[in-house]
């Protein structure tokens, strides 16, 4: 098991464990993150799952394909680090990975 934590704007901190190969936004909406609904399901095809990865982590979580980069120009806010979060798939390397959840997701 990785362990992943989402912090809400706010500051609120949910640390929840995830099997390797689940995307983070999975994780989320299996355990009731509320700011990630992942509308798509994971198609890479909307941008309900954004999220702002910890600079630490961003050589770790992988680049973004074209399709998530355009995506990410539609968000609200969109900052360096942002990501969509069914685009992240968690491996043994991100165990201990952060991410938080831009305000207009709360």
């Amino acid at each position: 098991m990785v362990k992943v934590t989402y912090i809400r704007s706010d500051g609120t901190e949910h640390a929840v464990e995830i099997e390797s190969g689940t995307s983070v936004m999975q994780c989320a909406v299996s355990n009731s993150i509320r700011g990630i609904i992942g509308d798509c399901g994971g198609a890479c095809s909307c941008a309900t799952c954004h999220v702002y990865v910890e600079p630490a982590w961003l050589d770790k979580v992988g680049e973004k394909s074209e399709t998530e980069a355009a995506l990410l120009e539609e968000v609200c806010d969109p900052q360096p680090n942002s990501r969509l979060s069914c685009q992240i798939k968690v491996t043994d390397a991100l165990n201990g990975l952060v991410v938080r959840l831009p305000v207009k997701q709360v």
